[in-house]
Order: structure tokens, then C-alpha cells, then sequence
């Protein structure tokens, strides 16, 4: 049996992306699109037997009604071609109350054939054409789900947060003991767990993410665990059972320049699970650096863009200088014509910084990085500290979305 993993496509993100004029939509929405569909096409051509999709078809809870349309064609695929998959509800699915729908409802409302939608915990029982597949599946829920608030207020975060782990893990267990022995079966979790490598995503998470215990994944009771949430893909566990991220399908910032993207394709045999990443063709991400010496700055610079491939890349140019020099910019948003998307150049001045933190300077490329640097010398942690990095990480993500309007503008 061959099961095709993949999940967190963010439907809808369009950092880094300007207007397409033929389809009204985002070229950065294209570019998730384009890599959902070479998922799609793996798993027809090659006849997978299944699809599971561990959670965040979309970027925000309320898509608009073209990217829902979008995503209903490529499950409409699917369910045509007789590809049974199993939709499993994300944190950015998830509705703002408790009495909506979430994002992929309509798919079990509608009751598209051989489409399961994941929303509360469960075993469902897929069809495949190499019989049955019992898919456990956790989607991700709101902590009042977890926990009432009249009983979350009086805890503290330490506290609160070891319970609400705990009662993940016992749900995890419940799942387990209803997995019927002798056919073939997965768990699906949308969730972090301990030890996985987290990426840019981990600006958002700061402070505020549940880790569970690879152990309470990796039941017997399974032959593989799929896993969504986290967007570097990685093998937590080798098992067995192998707990497995298949990471985004798409890249969603700079953070995410050197991973590769793409989707796991499993096959189960004899209560074994063998697997391999399959690579797509996101779009490139490329961070050009200057280091200015002697010498004229625009010639340094456009020398720099020179030595790369920018051709369809969304490229970001940082210059480092050891004091204020002019720059052409007109020159260097022309040897930026061929990028898909380039920003504004970013200067830093080497120059120690005065005040009450004399030991840090402006040598830190990444914002987050230089908070926590603040931060750690100003001997501010705890709660305080996340809720900051919170605030600073939504803030760069309002900057990237100004950014991609400027350049629409251009």
C-alpha cells in the first residue's frame, strides 16, 4: 500500500508576490499551486493509494471563495481518479468560534466521495485499492477544547501548558487503543513535538507552542506517523513506528531559503513502513550579501547580484558597510529585472551601538535574532519576552506584505 504525505500548503500567502493580470491571483499563490499540483499529479500518475493531508490547506481561517475553488478542483482530482485522502484540520483552518465551520468542512458536508475530513479526533477506515487503511487522526484544537478557561485561569502558563500536554498525550492513547489489530494503520497529528527542528515558523510559535513527546506518537499501533505543523521536513523518529514531518509545500519566507519542499511517499507492507521525501519545484529563495570595502558601493553591489542566478527568484540584497555610502538604487533594481520578486536593500553599519546595551552592534541580519540579543542583555525573559517576540514577529510580517504592495507600485 502507498500512501502519499504531505500538508501545510497555506493557501492564500502572498508574501513576496505581486498581481498576476490573467488570473486576478497572487503569483505567490501560483507558487503554492503549482507545487500542490505537482503533488496531485505524483499521486495519479503513480496510482498512490491514498493521500493524507496533515493539516493548513490555508494560510487564514477564512479563505477567500477562489482559493477554496482552487483547492476543490485538486481534491475533485483525487476523489475522480478514485484516490481515497483523509483532510486534516490545522491550526489555520481552524474557525474563530466554536459554532463555525472550519476551512475544510464543505468537504464532508458535501460528502465528496472518498474524502474524509479530520475535525475531531478519530479513526476513520479508508478504502484503497489495496484494501482497508485505518487512519488515526489528531487535528489541532483550540485549548478550550482541551481544557475549559474557567479551569485554565487560576494556572500558570508553566503549569497550564503541562496539563494541556497531558491531555494531548491521553488522547493520543485513546486513538491507539481504537486501532483495530491486523489492518494496516497510520496516526496523522497536526501538532510540534519534542525535538524537531523548527524553521521560520517558530516566529509565530514563540512562546505559545504545546510540545508533545515523540513517544506518544510512536505507537505500535502504527505503521507510520504523518505529520503537519512544523515546515522543515524531518524524520523525528526513525521508529518504528517513523514519525515523520513532510514539512510546507512551498517555501513561506527567507527563513525557509536552504530547505527543499515537497511531500513524503510511504509504502506500508507487513506492518512495515518504508519512505522517501519527494522534492518539488518551489521558488527559489536567494539572499545576496555585500560586504563593501574600498571603492565605489553601486559597482560592489551590482558585482554581487552579478555573481548569482537571480532569474525567477525572490531575492533579498544586504549590504554591510563600515560607514554610510551612497547606492545607486535605480541601478540596482535594474540588475534585479529578471527576479521574481526583490525588496528594498537592506544596510548595516558596523558601528557599536550606545546606550544601555553597549555589547551589541548592528552585525545581526535577522530582526529576531538582534531582539533576543536585546532582550537577553536587558535580563528580560519569561512571559514578557515571548509576548515582545510575538509583537515583533507579527510586525516583520505586516513589513513583508508592504514590501510586495511597493513593489506592485513599481
Amino acid at each position: 500500500m502507498r500512501i502519499l504525505h504531505l500538508a501545510d500548503v497555506h493557501l492564500g500567502m502572498e508574501n513576496y508576490g505581486r498581481l498576476h493580470p490573467q488570473s486576478g491571483l497572487s503569483t505567490r499563490v501560483l507558487d503554492f499551486l503549482r507545487c500542490l499540483d505537482e503533488a496531485i499529479s505524483y499521486a495519479t500518475q503513480e496510482h498512490v493509494d491514498a493521500v493524507i493531508f496533515a493539516g493548513d490547506a490555508y494560510k487564514s481561517r477564512e479563505p477567500s471563495p477562489t482559493l477554496q475553488r482552487e483547492l476543490a478542483r485538486r481534491v475533485r482530482t483525487l476523489s475522480r481518479e478514485g484516490i481515497p485522502i483523509y483532510l486534516l484540520v490545522g491550526n489555520h483552518d481552524l474557525p474563530g468560534l466554536p459554532g463555525k465551520a472550519d476551512a475544510v468542512d464543505i468537504f464532508a458536508t458535501l460528502e465528496v466521495p472518498g474524502v474524509t475530513v479530520g475535525r475531531a479526533p478519530g479513526v476513520a477506515c479508508l478504502q484503497t485499492p489495496s484494501g482497508p487503511l485505518q487512519v488515526a487522526g489528531l487535528p489541532s484544537l483550540p485549548r478550550a477544547a482541551l481544557l475549559p478557561p474557567e479551569q485554565a485561569r487560576p494556572l500558570g502558563q508553566e503549569e497550564l501548558s503541562a496539563l494541556l500536554v497531558e491531555r494531548l498525550v491521553g488522547m493520543l492513547a485513546e486513538l491507539a487503543a481504537q486501532v483495530q489489530p491486523g489492518v494496516a494503520a497510520v496516526l496523522t497529528a497536526h501538532l510540534a513535538v519534542e525535538g524537531a527542528v523548527v524553521g521560520s515558523e517558530a516566529n509565530l510559535m514563540a512562546g505559545n507552542e504545546l510540545l508533545v513527546p515523540v513517544a506518544s506518537l510512536a505507537h505500535p499501533a502504527y505503521s507510520y506517523v504523518a505529520l503537519g505543523h512544523i515546515h522543515k521536513h524531518q524524520v523525528v523518529s526513525e521508529g518504528p513506528p517513523p514519525v515523520v514531518y513532510s514539512g510546507s509545500i512551498e517555501r513561506v519566507d527567507f527563513g525557509e531559503e536552504a530547505e527543499d519542499k515537497g511531500f513524503v511517499v510511504v509504502e506500508l507492507e507487513g506492518g512495515q513502513a518504508r519512505y522517501r521525501f519527494v522534492p518539488v519545484a518551489a521558488r527559489r529563495f536567494l539572499t545576496i550579501r555585500c560586504e563593501l570595502g574600498e571603492g565605489d558601493a553601486t559597482e560592489q553591489v551590482l558585482a554581487a547580484i552579478a555573481r548569482e542566478q537571480v532569474a525567477g527568484a525572490v531575492v533579498r540584497v544586504q549590504v554591510v558597510m563600515e560607514q554610510e555610502q551612497p547606492i545607486d538604487l535605480k541601478a540596482v533594481r535594474a540588475a534585479l529585472a529578471e527576479a521574481e520578486w526583490a525588496g528594498p536593500v537592506m544596510r548595516e553599519v558596523r558601528r557599536q551601538v550606545t546606550g544601555r546595551s553597549p555589547q551589541l552592534t548592528e552585525q545581526l541580519t535577522d530582526p529576531l535574532q538582534a531582539l533576543d540579543e536585546y532582550l537577553a542583555a536587558r535580563q528580560l525573559a519569561g512571559s514578557r519576552a515571548q509576548e515582545l517576540r510575538r509583537y515583533a514577529a507579527k510586525l516583520l510580517q505586516e513589513m513583508a506584505r508592504e514590501e510586495s504592495l511597493e513593489y506592485v507600485e513599481q
